[in-house]
């Protein structure tokens, strides 16, 4: 995992060097710079050691010196990529990230169709500039143009600082000097079956998350689990833990919090090496301008999702350098509370695709940016693209099933028999709920905006559409701590819009 910047279309050493130094906790192992020979532009580099931690550094060079590569995430088929690239092109390092130059070499542009894995990555190539991000946008990726210049970073405090008008890369596309920007994947758009085999979805569910759990295992560093003891987290620490002897395992909350005890029985009965630490209404207080720097939202639930999420990433980011979450299990499967007020399960089934296709600026902006504050490269199972495909694919009223409905119904009956009753039933609870961030905030913010307060925030800053003094409290921070909040206010997703 890294930070990736640059500038293309002209040479500004001096402003990659600033977007770069931005980025070092997305790479504080080592850096690196390329300044095109032909003075078509400059590409800047951050690492996170985690595949070949010796000889990965980048830039790295392709066949031509003047072919060059940036690259951020991980490239799942890079095992299956290699010994074809290797028979026309030599190899300099063992870094799944070479794969994707080489890959580029022998087919160009079209070759982003073949990758399969989470990345954003950019490739100077003589004059020209090739640029793509992942297919569901679990990394991340922004752009902006000024003086004829193409400018792009990883984060929005980093490309905030010489470019206006900022945008996010979008997910699925790519963009090419020569042809501009194309779409290459959209979550697919399929009509499930109503009268579906349930036994069978219920296998390829299990086979299909546990191949997805695996082919995420590869690393060249230690990894681990965040483990909140929810349905998500405890599948995806269950299957690691059958390929993995010594897994380390991780969770916050307040002390008694739901979370805390129900990650203490998973690990337990799994057999991890836990690690737990318990927040205060005190530290959230002081690392709360920290927490919405990292995020670069004000809305309401990302920061209460961040903040345990900060915390965890900490603790974790002591012992390992990967970590496997349970994100995007909630939209594939129908886990949110709001799903069970939808009337109908073709309303359903729209909802949850939609709600998959906007995770890229929400949920999983603040996965990547709570992991990276911590130099941590924060790794999404649930996303794997043939899971998807077999999410949509499954009928929703196998999702939402049982009376009182129960979401993810066809998740839990998969793994009913690797996690005790007791977790694999639990009722759903948002990862602020569970940990007790929900009742620490409750004492923390009555010192921060009152409701009287909020109302005169409100009328300065109508275009925000704050909700709530909660929220009014965050914008205020959010204003306060970039320097630049202009371009990044501009990207700011609001998870509290989705429509039903």
């Amino acid at each position: 995992m890294c930070g990736i910047a640059g500038i293309w279309g002209q040479i500004d050493q001096s402003s990659v060097k600033k977007m770069m130094d931005t980025l070092v906790h997305r790479g504080p192992d080592a850096e690196g710079m390329f300044v095109s020979p032909i003075k078509a532009g400059v590409l800047g580099h951050r690492r996170l050691s985690i595949m070949d931690p010796q000889g990965g550094n980048q830039p790295i060079y392709g066949d031509r010196k003047a072919r060059v590569i940036v690259g951020n995430g991980e490239i799942y088929n890079f095992p299956q990529l290699l010994p074809q690239l290797a028979e026309r092109f030599k190899f300099r390092t063992k870094s799944d990230t070479e794969a994707i130059l080489h890959l580029y070499e022998d087919q160009g542009i079209e070759s982003v169709e073949q990758l399969d894995g989470m990345y954003a990555f950019a490739i100077a190539d003589g004059d020209k500039f090739f640029a793509a991000r992942d297919p569901i946008g679990i990394k991340p990726l922004y752009y902006g143009k000024k003086d004829g210049a193409f400018i792009f970073a990883s984060e929005l405090k980093a490309i905030a600082y010489v470019c206006e008008n900022v945008q996010e890369f979008p997910a699925g596309t790519f963009f090419s000097s020569e042809t501009g920007f194309s779409t290459f994947y959209q979550v697919p758009d399929i009509q499930p079956e109503v009268d579906a085999d349930a036994d069978a979805l219920i296998r390829e569910v299990r086979e299909t998350v546990e191949a997805s759990v695996v082919k995420r295992l590869m690393s060249d560093v230690p990894l681990g689990c965040f483990l909140s003891g929810g349905l998500d987290s405890s599948i995806t620490t269950a299957v690691a833990r059958q390929h993995i002897e010594k897994l380390h395992t991780f969770s916050v909350g307040i002390e008694g919090s739901k979370d805390i005890k129900a990650a203490r029985l998973v690990s337990q009965y799994l057999d991890t090496i836990h690690h737990e630490y318990l927040i205060t209404p005190k530290e959230v207080q002081e690392k709360l301008p920290e927490i919405i720097y990292s995020l670069e939202s004000f809305d309401q639930d990302l920061v209460r999702s961040a903040i345990p999420c900060y915390f965890t990433s900490r603790l974790a980011a002591e012992y390992v350098k990967v970590i496997l979450t349970g994100e995007g299990a909630d939209e594939l499967f129908a886990g949110y509370t709001y799903y069970k007020g939808i009337p109908d399960n073709d309303t359903l089934h729209r909802e949850l695709r939609r709600s998959v296709t906007s995770l890229h600026n929400i949920n999983l902006q603040r996965v990547d940016r709570l992991t990276m504050a911590h130099s941590l490269e924060g790794r999404v199972p649930f996303l794997d693209l043939k899971m998807i495909e077999l999410g949509q694919r499954i009928p929703a009223h196998l999702k939402l099933a049982g009376d009182p409905l129960v979401e993810k119904w066809i998740l839990r009956k998969a793994f009913e028999d690797l996690l005790p009753s007791e977790i694999v039933w639990r009722t759903k609870e948002q990862f602020d709920e569970g940990s007790g961030t929900v009742d620490l905030l409750t004492q923390m913010l009555a010192k921060g905006m009152s409701e009287e307060e909020a109302q005169t925030y409100r009328q300065k800053h109508p275009e925000a559409r704050l909700r709530s003094a909660e929220e009014c409290y965050y914008h205020q921070i959010f204003m306060d701590v970039f320097e630049q909040p202009e371009s990044i206010l501009a990207n700011v997703a609001r998870w509290s819009e989705r429509p039903v």
